[in-house]
């Protein structure tokens, strides 16, 4: 196992750490890469490697710049495309050329960002798991807030104060927050690694990366998460609604430390 920000964690598939930055250290805002490909119909590169992220998960991609010998572009989008990571270029700017040399610079103020509110959601999760026993059935985030939803029969606002309370006490706990790789037999036999419907992890995923809030939270996740609950801040629950029956939401916004 490797903290987010250490070095690539035990476990890692051949060529990862090398390729996609972003898996296995979450503080890499920096890089130096190889165009492979260049897409000129949807104005976008491929990169031998990258510390972008491609969105997944609920998690949004990435936001920055690309700089080569003698050009400059905004990122405007990152995705997954037919077994690559493509990274989008504002339209009015040029394209670099296949082989060239880039240097990669993400929005780090936003990933931060992000990465804190990822965390805040996965405590959340980890708290409605020990104290209620309901797994999360679905959720979304942007930078600095974002919501989940439980199979809970009812929600009310005093619920929502208290489960905001437990969420920002565990952040005060300044719990470490590992990632790891995980063989696929191993996850299926622990279903509390898989806390959304198994169905949605495709089984050719395998190993798959797990974030562990130690002492709170273990479960299989694809996104980028700060070093320790402490760097999340603070919390504050903004609402809690009903979206049917047995379906229950929760809002939330992450704050900067005191």
């Amino acid at each position: 196992m490797a903290v987010p920000g250490r070095r690539a964690p035990d476990g890692a598939p051949a060529g990862l750490a090398q390729a996609e930055l972003f898996a296995v250290d979450a503080y890499v805002d920096r890089f130096e890469a190889t165009v492979e490909a260049v897409d000129g119909d949807r104005h976008r590169v491929a990169l031998g490697r990258t510390a972008f992220y491609p969105g997944g998960g609920g998690q949004p991609h990435d936001l920055g710049t690309l700089t080569w010998y003698d050009g400059r572009a905004d990122v405007s989008r990152v995705g997954r495309d037919g077994g690559r990571i493509w990274h989008w270029l504002e339209e009015a700017a040029p394209l670099p050329e296949p082989g060239a040399e880039v240097e990669g610079r993400l929005d780090w103020e936003r990933r931060h960002l992000t990465m804190r509110t990822h965390t805040a959601l996965h405590i959340l999760c980890g708290v409605m798991w020990a104290d209620h026993g309901v797994a999360v059935t679905g959720g979304n985030m942007e930078p600095g807030r974002g919501r989940l939803d439980f199979p809970l029969p009812s929600m009310s606002a005093e619920f929502g104060r208290r489960v905001e309370e437990r969420v920002n006490e565990e952040i005060a706990a300044a719990r470490q927050i590992l990632v790891e790789f995980v063989g696929r037999e191993v996850a299926d036999e622990d279903h509390a690694l898989i806390r959304t419907a198994a169905h949605l992890i495709p089984r050719e995923i395998d190993p798959l990366r797990v974030i562990d809030i130690v002492g709170l939270d273990k479960q299989a996740d694809g996104g980028t998460h700060v070093l320790s609950t402490a760097e999340v801040g603070s919390v504050r629950v903004t609402g809690t609604e009903s979206k049917g029956k047995g379906n229950k939401r929760v809002r939330l916004e992450v704050h900067d430390p005191a």
